[in-house]
């Protein structure tokens, strides 16, 4: 490779974990880094002082243009909108990179609470560890108010963010496989006592799938929702679930034959199940069911 591609890979990985945490989805940060390398190619490489802020500045904006027309689409989503997995962990070095808390799904969900400048200047700040007067720079403001919006999104996080903040994955894993085992025999007191009194439960279908529009609140109407999914399933027959591992934490998959329908993943207080995202979206899960099928088959040779 010659000196700027070499440069340009070896920056790589923290620009795609930049873009992806700027826009939550694997192939929005593909075409920014797409982008991104496609300017750098036609830059002077040897008069920048500082590759790295360069390609850290010009990756930045660029998700920050692609999120502002993000934000205007999803608004007319129909129905809530759920960020987009990364593949297993063994297959995408990505998930591995800064700090594994902010690659989980629900971190990202988190995120989009905030402004896209906000989440800009949370990120470089917090997640990548520029300072403040490195973070201004990059985003061409001045430093008092990149510390404004740091600060911003820090409280907007901490008035939001789950009861536990660090998710521990024993527990998860161990909640969903009883969820896991509650839609297999749906009985309600089950399934009531999975559930925190002020759970919720918010589905992704995009239009393309059956979801609900709207998050639904409350043990006993999850409760509900989930014995119906249930009892649907035994009817037709044909769904089975699995447990993997979506950028970092447990989530379960359903499958009907050869079809992936659901993933999803929870948030928890140590006991019961507090949030509970699942992805209907066909478009979302057909590169993440591609991906696993592969992985499967792989490790059976």
């Amino acid at each position: 490779m010659d000196s700027p591609t070499a440069l340009f890979q070896q920056h790589r990985s923290r620009l795609f974990g930049l873009a992806y945490r700027m826009l939550g989805t694997p192939a929005d940060a593909e075409d920014v880094l797409h982008d991104a390398w496609l300017r750098w190619d036609a830059q002077d490489v040897d008069a920048l002082d500082d590759a790295e802020a360069w390609l850290v500045t010009v990756t930045t904006r660029l998700s920050l243009d692609r999120l502002r027309r993000a934000k205007t689409e999803r608004s007319h989503y129909p129905g809530p909108w759920l960020p987009e997995p990364l593949i297993a962990e063994s297959e995408q070095p990505e998930a591995q990179l800064e700090r594994a808390e902010s690659l989980t799904l629900s971190f990202l969900l988190l995120l989009e609470r905030l402004s896209p400048e906000e989440r800009a200047a949370f990120l470089l700040r917090e997640v990548f560890d520029y300072s403040h007067a490195e973070t201004a720079a990059m985003l061409g403001i001045g430093e008092d108010a990149c510390r404004q919006r740091v600060h911003r999104a820090k409280q907007r996080l901490r008035e939001d963010r789950p009861r536990q903040a660090m998710p521990n994955i024993d527990i998860q894993r161990r909640l969903l496989e009883r969820f896991m085992q509650a839609l297999k025999q749906p009985d309600m007191s089950t399934l009531r006592a999975l559930f925190a009194e002020d759970a919720l439960s918010v589905s992704d279908g995009g239009g393309l799938a059956r979801a609900t529009l709207h998050p639904l609140h409350g043990a006993e109407r999850l409760a509900r929702l989930y014995m119906q999914i249930g009892l649907q399933q035994l009817r037709h027959g044909g769904v089975r679930h699995e447990i993997h591992q979506l950028n970092g934490t447990p989530a379960l998959f359903g499958w009907h034959g050869d079809t992936l329908i659901s993933a999803s993943w929870i948030d928890d207080d140590g006991e019961h199940i507090t949030a509970i995202h699942s992805l209907r979206h066909p478009g979302k899960l057909a590169r993440l069911a591609a991906v696993t099928k592969s992985a499967a088959s792989t490790s059976l040779h």
